[in-house]
């Protein structure tokens, strides 16, 4: 299976602008649905490689991709555009989200109400640099987009997202807290 690098820049972007909130956001089990649009359509395809791939696989391999991914502090459900992390009490009283990528990090950040608009980069290989804003309903929901800069195949590509986040539970199950300090 080939690896998507910009979803998880994109899952760093979204994670990136929560700890501004006003609301403090609640620890627990957080769910993250991305929906991508880019322009050349092949991020699309990759993503839907993935879910075929994922698919396919059988039912101990996927356990244990499974496995792996929630040592990492991720968890998929309900399809490869749907992440779940988990974010500890600590971080959340620090106002703190796990990105996922220790490679990205704010530029700018803005409040207006319960809107926070916001921009980031993320260094590596490839490169890759965005903006967006949410909305926030509680300490419990936000929805918003994000538009992104990147190299994909060797090509530029910019990738739209909306993206929506909503809190599951207090109980991360096998979901470890991700990323930054504990």
């Amino acid at each position: 299976m080939k690896p998507v690098p910009t979803l998880a820049a994109l899952l760093a972007a979204a994670l990136l602008s929560l700890p501004a909130a006003a609301q403090k956001s609640e620890p627990g089990l957080w769910e993250y649905r991305i929906a991508l649009k880019s322009g050349s359509g092949r991020m699309e395809g990759a993503m839907a490689q993935m879910q075929q791939e994922l698919a396919k696989m059988p039912p101990e391999q996927r356990k244990m991709m499974e496995q792996m991914m929630a040592s990492q502090g991720m968890g998929m459900a309900g399809g490869a555009n749907t992440v779940r992390l988990c974010l500890s009490k600590e971080q959340a009283a620090r106002d703190e989200m796990p990105t996922g990528d220790d490679k990205c990090r704010q530029t700018s950040l803005t409040r207006s109400g319960n809107t926070l608009r916001f921009a980031f980069v993320c260094e590596g290989n490839p490169p890759t640099k965005g903006e967006g804003s949410f909305t926030f309903q509680g300490g419990k929901a936000f929805s918003g987009q994000t538009v992104v800069d990147t190299v994909v195949d060797g090509k530029p590509e910019r990738i739209e997202s909306q993206v929506q986040g909503r809190w599951l539970g207090a109980d991360c199950g096998n979901v470890q807290p991700a990323g930054g300090r504990r």
